[in-house]
């Protein structure tokens, strides 16, 4: 069965809250709302979704996250997949909301895949970098002449006024700000790198000078996956239904 989480940022205090839960059994599509939606006065309900205790299936795949993906028919399709770095017969729109977040410019809401433990034991997981529109050109710059297979690194930002778990991610040389990794993802890849500074290792995976600036720099960690770490367990990922 392929899980992913659906996360919503409060506009408020710009935290970022496990919201929902979707599923697909080969079959059936299923969305469930998490106890995170009970945290924020200031989240609403989906469209039609309106219990938040309540189970919702659906033969295709939900309208919320349908609309997330970019239409087989538009031009630049195959582009697009090369940006996301997937094969040009990759059909399962889990996979492509998982490796883009299903994220629009300036959105509220990111789709993410919980993390399991490699066969090797292992922690590995694809994300684009976050806020490189934000970024002076210089930076911007850099990022463009970075190729597959370079080492990026990441810098806790604990002063950050949007988010004390930030994460900042920079080149090797010259050392330039190369943007943030996903707001998520951050208390687990602060985990990562408390628990090994080693071999937590964060590499380019593709620059695609081409994209939207919001899929320019893919990247990947990769860290040893440490004793008694669970992702994805904390009180707001429970379902509701």
């Amino acid at each position: 069965m392929t899980v992913l989480y659906l996360a919503w940022q409060d506009p408020k205090d710009r935290q970022w809250i496990p919201v929902g839960r979707l599923s697909f059994d080969g079959h059936i599509y299923r969305f469930v709302y998490t106890k995170g939606a009970k945290k924020s006065p200031n989240f609403l309900l989906f469209g039609r979704m309106l219990e938040l205790e309540a189970p919702y299936e659906s033969d295709a795949l939900f309208p919320l996250f349908a609309n997330r993906l970019l239409s087989k028919t538009r031009p630049e399709y195959h582009h697009f997949l090369d940006w996301v770095n997937v094969r040009h017969d990759e059909i399962d729109p889990l996979v492509l909301l998982a490796r883009t977040g299903g994220m629009r410019e300036t959105d509220s809401l990111a789709v993410f895949p919980c993390p399991e433990r490699s066969e090797d034991g292992t922690y590995h997981m694809h994300f684009f970098s976050h806020g490189i529109r934000y970024l002076p050109s210089p930076a911007i710059e850099i990022i463009d002449t970075l190729s597959p297979g370079d080492r990026l690194f990441l810098m806790p930002d604990p002063q950050n006024a949007f988010d004390k778990y930030a994460l900042a991610l920079r080149t090797a040389s010259p050392v330039m700000l190369a943007g943030y990794c996903p707001r998520y993802f951050n208390r687990d890849f602060l985990t990562l790198l408390e628990a090994d500074s080693v071999g937590t290792q964060v590499i380019v995976e593709r620059v695609s000078r081409d994209a939207p600036i919001q899929l320019r720099l893919l990247c990947s960690i990769t860290a040893p996956w440490p004793t008694h770490f669970q992702p994805c367990s904390a009180e707001d990922y429970e379902v509701l239904a």
